[in-house]
C-alpha cells in the first residue's frame, strides 16, 4: 500500500527491502536478507560448542542490494542514468 500511495501522489520512494520495488516503488537499498540466516549457524555451533552468547562479537551487515523499478521511474519521469542501472543487483523492467 505504501509502494502505491507513493506512486499516486508521483513521490519517488527509496526503500530497505526488496519487496517495494516488486510492488511498484522506485528502488531499494539495503542489506541482504538471506545473510544473517547465514551468519546464525556460525553463532548457534559456537553457543553449543559451550561459547558464551554475551562474548561473541556482534556482526554488521557486509552484504547490500540495490534494487530499481524502471517501471516505476518511467510511470514518475525520471531518468535512470546508466551508471545507477550497472550498479543495481536487479532492475525490474
Amino acid at each position: 500500500m505504501i509502494a502505491a500511495l507513493a506512486l499516486q501522489q508521483r513521490l519517488p520512494s527509496i526503500y530497505i527491502t526488496r519487496e517495494y520495488p516488486q510492488s511498484g516503488g522506485l528502488m531499494s537499498y539495503g542489506i541482504d536478507n538471506t545473510e544473517p540466516f547465514r551468519q546464525a549457524p556460525t553463532y548457534v555451533n559456537r553457543i553449543l560448542k559451550g561459547a558464551k552468547p554475551g562474548d561473541l562479537p556482534v556482526q554488521a551487515a557486509t552484504s547490500f542490494k540495490m534494487i530499481i523499478n524502471l517501471k516505476t521511474a518511467k510511470a514518475l519521469g525520471i531518468s535512470v542514468p546508466a551508471t545507477m542501472l550497472g550498479r543495481a543487483d536487479e532492475v525490474i523492467e
